[in-house]
């Protein structure tokens, strides 16, 4: 897995898998959710920053319709590769675009509506990143963001955390902690106003997440996200083995979470919302 934490890589077919599994349970949700509280219309422009497999993109474009316009741009090509193949009927044509948040590929003024869905948490520079989605928006155009809250207020990410770390190695977690580096509402608003961006609001929101079993969970995030890179130099045999401790260790954790229905745990996001 790469240093860069922009880059944060999916190899292989991890990219698929992550749309399959992932997609459908996490990330569609939360993308309807910020394109509704983006307040997206028809006919708007948007651009959706660290697409990912283009979850957000498809949602607006569904929205905007003909008379708009919808641009991805991700560092993943792997992702992108995917977010190509999946073509939504009776939305407008996504444009996908590979490169940096930190340098976007478009002119001024270019957008009404820039959205960000789980990424800025991410990026080496999270302040450069926001100063260029406002140079990309149209004057008085909206901007809407979400990162997830602090880890302790995600349970099922914080029991595999402290899985990964009890079973792979101290430290072997921090790809998961990372995705709750900006957890901190106070300093996601001041970031914004440093940026530029005016009437900023923050909201928290809590979804309900769903997976047949807490093992299904796992699985998945061996499998579909960069957790996955733990156990690439590994044997077989060793590689079920720890995937094993780890869906016991976590199966524990969540058993409050746990039903005959399966594994329904409450998700947690902070919205940042802003005028250019």
């Amino acid at each position: 897995m790469s240093d860069d934490p922009e880059r944060w890589q999916l190899e292989g077919d991890s990219a698929e898998l992550y749309e399959r599994y992932l997609v459908p349970a996490m990330t569609l949700p939360w993308a309807v959710d910020l394109v509704e509280r983006a307040g997206v219309r028809r006919g708007d422009r948007v651009l959706d920053v660290a697409c990912g497999t283009g979850a957000v993109a498809r949602v607006a474009a569904e929205r905007v319709g003909d008379d708009g316009r919808v641009a991805g741009l991700d560092v993943n090509r792997g992702m992108l590769v995917v977010a190509r193949s999946l073509k939504p009927a009776g939305a407008a044509r996504i444009e996908w675009y590979e490169g940096s948040a930190l340098e976007l590929p478009f002119d001024d003024r270019e957008f009404g509506v820039v959205l960000c869905q789980l990424g800025l948490q991410f990026f080496p520079d999270r302040l450069a990143a926001l100063r260029e989605m406002r140079r990309a928006s149209t004057p008085g155009g909206s901007v809407a963001a979400s990162v997830f809250t602090a880890i302790d207020r995600n349970p099922a990410t914080h029991a595999l955390s402290d899985a990964l770390d009890r079973h792979l190695g101290e430290g072997a977690s921090l790809a998961k902690r990372n995705e709750h580096s900006l957890a901190d509402p106070e300093e996601l608003r001041a970031l914004f106003g440093t940026a530029g961006f005016a009437d900023v609001r923050v909201e928290t929101v809590a979804r309900t997440v769903r997976f047949a079993s807490a093992a299904e969970y796992v699985r998945i995030q061996f499998a579909a996200t960069p957790v996955a890179a733990l156990l690439a130099d590994r044997e077989p045999s060793a590689r079920q083995r720890l995937v094993a401790l780890v869906s016991a260790d976590v199966s524990a954790g969540l058993a409050p979470y746990t039903n005959d229905d399966g594994l329904a745990f409450p998700q947690e996001v902070h919205v940042a919302l802003a005028t250019a």
